[in-house]
């Protein structure tokens, strides 16, 4: 169980943490906990021996150089001084450049110290950013007291929205909800201009907490205040309802996102068409009980739900990469998916029309060792395309099954 909650806690941290470079922009559903180094998702990327330098790029360019150090007590200050010494050149959007490849290959350690190197050499004009991307790297560097600390001694025009968001991520994700709770009230009183990213965060932390009853407490409040809900806003909201067999109320929310001003778009499009297809196919229904029906080893219905809609959301994005990443890892947990879940990451390649995926799903499903191949659910997921429009991807489907 702790290894699903992971994959699915790296996969949201990860967006989120690159969506602080620019505001913090990738943001969805969460139930899970803190991950370990050894739980991250699995990465095909080659990794050297330990001590071994890697080539890097086989250039000698100062990203070369950074990325070929590999082992963290390696230092990146190190090789910048000799990089200048040499008489080379450095600017801002370099190294904000190279922080940012940095991040992406968990590089933290190195990513800090070029951060560090920014706030050093005062002809470096920080942005925003740049402080929200240091609060962030302090917490997974030295921890959460590290971040607090760092951004308590900001002066008062580096404490923007960018900058306590940064904190209020790093608090959500080590499930302080007390302290992320006082930080949001901070935010309000100082009258920062506030966007759909807090609110997310806030929502991503009741979610994995358990406490699904907040999170349409915080719709209501980025209502009151005239905030404008993006994608994910709705992705959690509905995964909440969802999670907890409010369905009624989730098609509610799907009418209210079909009308909403932000969209058509044709994310927004695919993610109603495909959460319609989700509900109809895994015929959910409404329970005044809190969804605690358990599968295997002790993962909730909740849970399973919840790590459904990260794979709609993804597939209306239209990421396919990272659904290839999240059906691999999933699969790799060993844990028993049921039915529903067979049947929503096969409406997710039928969307985007990766039929080879489709079918070696269906393999999959067909010689697994603990999950029956259901046809009646794949019957149903074919009604389902053809009831949202869908004919020619639902006729595919229903070929592919024969």
């Amino acid at each position: 169980m702790a290894a699903v909650r992971s994959i699915f806690t790296t996969l949201i941290r990860n967006q989120i943490s690159t969506r602080t470079n620019g505001l913090l922009r990738h943001l969805s559903s969460s139930p899970s906990s803190t991950v370990s180094k050894s739980e991250l998702v699995y990465d095909e990327s080659p990794v050297p021996v330990a001590g071994e330098e890697s080539d890097g790029s086989g250039g000698d360019d100062l990203k070369s150089r950074i990325f070929r150090l590999r082992l963290p007590k390696r230092s990146a200050t190190n090789v910048i001084e000799k990089w200048i010494n040499e008489g080379n050149r450095i600017s801002v959007h370099d190294l904000r450049s190279i922080s940012k490849e940095l991040r992406k290959s968990q590089r933290f350690k190195h990513a800090l110290e070029l951060s560090e190197w920014m706030v050093s050499h005062l002809e470096f004009e920080l942005s925003d950013s740049d402080y929200a991307i240091r609060i962030d790297l302090l917490t997974k560097v030295f921890g959460i007291d590290a971040a607090e600390r760092y951004f308590e001694s900001l002066p008062l025009n580096a404490k923007t929205t960018e900058s306590y968001t940064a904190l209020l991520h790093s608090y959500a994700a080590s499930k302080l909800t007390s302290k992320a709770e006082d930080l949001y009230e901070r935010m309000k009183e100082s009258n920062l201009p506030l966007t759909a990213i807090t609110y997310n965060e806030l929502m991503t932390l009741y979610m994995s907490v358990g406490e699904m009853e907040k999170v349409s407490y915080v719709v209501q409040e980025l209502k009151s205040r005239n905030v404008t809900p993006d994608i994910y806003t709705f992705n959690l909201w509905v995964s909440s309802c969802a999670s907890s067999l409010k369905i009624d109320e989730a098609r509610n929310i799907l009418d209210e996102m079909s009308a909403h001003e932000a969209g058509p778009s044709e994310s927004w499009e695919r993610y109603v068409k495909l959460v319609k297809i989700y509900l109809t196919s895994g015929q959910l229904v409404n329970s005044e009980v809190n969804a605690v029906v358990e599968t295997e080893k002790g993962i909730t219905q909740r849970e399973w739900i919840t790590y459904d809609f990260l794979i709609i959301l993804h597939a209306a994005l239209g990421n396919k990469n990272t659904l290839d990443q999240i059906w691999k890892s999933l699969r790799m947990t060993k844990q028993k998916m049921i039915s529903r879940n067979y049947a929503c990451i096969l409406s997710a390649y039928l969307m985007l029309g990766h039929f080879g995926e489709v079918e070696e799903v269906i393999n999959q499903w067909n010689t697994s060792a603990t999950t029956d191949f259901d046809v009646a659910v794949c019957d149903r997921l074919v009604i389902a395309f053809r009831d949202v429009g869908l004919i020619e991807k639902a006729e595919a489907f229903r070929v592919l099954l024969v």
